[in-house]
């Protein structure tokens, strides 16, 4: 039940994202170009998730467990840190060079363009990378 409701849930998201353009990097480049050809779009996809996931969160929230987990899964951390701001401007540098998040590449992988599918393989050897390093830290913190 656990695969099959992942299924569904990127599934949508997929369609969502494919509906709204966003698997077009042109369009989220043109988001960021606003003394050229801006197309304010992205801020009217951004808002619909801000509004969906506002009043989703006091929905789900209100029961006493999920559906098919045993409790929630909710993050903890509420530190801002060196390894939070680098991520986010690592994130936010990638997604403006290369006008494709995460959440949007996946999807447009079934464009079968060839910069998706780079862009897809950097992100694999990025979170690889990221994983070494994390583990490479944790192994230098507990030889402390």
């Amino acid at each position: 039940m656990r695969l099959l409701s992942a299924f569904v849930v990127g599934l949508i998201f997929g369609v969502g994202i494919a509906i709204s353009g966003m698997i077009n990097p042109a369009k989220v480049l043109n988001f960021f170009d606003i003394a050229g050809t801006w197309d304010p779009s992205l801020i009217f996809v951004m808002g619909g998730a801000l509004v969906t996931t506002f009043i989703g969160y006091r929905v789900v929230l209100r029961r006493d467990k999920p559906a098919i987990e045993e409790r929630f899964q909710l993050p903890t951390a509420r530190d801002i840190d060196a390894r939070l701001v680098g991520g986010s401007a690592v994130f936010g540098i990638g997604w403006g060079i290369a006008g494709f998040c995460p959440g949007a590449a996946v999807p447009a992988l079934g464009s079968g363009k060839v910069e998706v599918v780079g862009f897809v393989a950097a992100l694999l050897v990025g979170l690889w990378v990221a994983r070494l390093v994390q583990a490479k830290q944790a192994g230098r913190k507990a030889m402390a």
